[in-house]
């Protein structure tokens, strides 16, 4: 493999991103359960919102604490620089350039999440993602300076399926904050 590549393609693109809402659907699924939820509970929730679309309440964000609102735009960055990495040309300038906004896009979006707690104090099984993540972003740095493109092509598109993909629709379930400012 050359350092310098192009980009995935939109068709492992696609077959990511379906991978990612496989794996969401499931845990959104596996949430109702634990909750005593059903299937078509959760179903009946998502589909009521039909004729009630809105436009997003980011008043509800700006009045956030201080965490979720760092969270939130750090997510935001990552995900948008992700795409664009996934995207285009690996190896050169633009992508490591990005590729290290991404890290610490990344790095501050796992950080902000543990002061991030339920109204118990407890900590949610999201937090999973943000312990893995701050032990796999290194693995996925460290294998790029070893020149060992796969392994860091692997961590970093698990990294974006898993910690934003997963992650993030799992911060849009009923009752959450995303969730009342997208769809409340």
């Amino acid at each position: 493999m050359s350092d310098t590549q192009v980009s995935i393609g939109p068709v492992r693109f696609l077959r990511t991103l379906l991978i990612g809402l496989a794996v969401t659907v499931a845990l959104v699924l596996a949430a109702g359960a634990a909750r005593g939820v059903g299937p078509v509970a959760i179903w009946n929730q998502f589909t009521h919102l039909a004729g009630h679309l809105h436009a997003p309440d980011f008043g509800l964000l700006a009045v956030a604490p201080i965490q979720i609102r760092l969270h939130v735009a750090a997510v935001s960055a990552a995900l948008v620089v992700g795409i664009v990495l996934m995207l285009g040309v690996k190896g050169d300038t633009v992508h490591r350039t990005l590729g290290w906004t991404w890290v610490i896009a990344m790095a501050t979006a796992a950080i902000s999440s543990l002061f991030i707690h339920r109204a118990n104090g407890a900590f949610s099984f999201l937090h999973l993602f943000a312990g893995w993540t701050l032990i796999a972003l290194p693995m996925g740095v460290f294998a790029a300076r070893k020149h060992n493109i796969r392994l860091h092509g692997r961590t970093m598109t698990g990294l974006f399926v898993g910690g934003l993909l997963i992650a993030g629709a799992a911060a849009f379930l009923p009752g959450r904050l995303m969730w009342r400012i997208v769809f409340g």
